[in-house]
């Protein structure tokens, strides 16, 4: 089943980007709601909530990532 947002990509490692992405969520919700959108701030509510529970809430990185290692032949 393919996934809204998959946090296995390497684009959402770094916690500054997923805060980031929750955030402006969060901001884009406000401003539906400031504008008097209502059924578009209930939406993007509900984007925010489920960014903030994928990327921050429930998160776990890979534990089996491969990660390149460098070899240094002895001399």
């Amino acid at each position: 089943m393919m996934k809204f947002i998959d946090p296995d990509h390497p684009f959402y490692k770094p916690l500054w980007v997923r805060l980031l992405i929750v955030v402006l969520c969060c901001a884009w919700t406000a401003v539906e709601f400031w504008n008097g959108a209502d059924t578009w701030g209930m939406i993007f509510l509900a984007v925010s909530a489920y960014t903030a529970c994928v990327l921050i809430i429930f998160f776990k990185p890979k534990t089996g990532a491969v990660e390149e290692k460098e070899t240094d032949d002895p001399a």
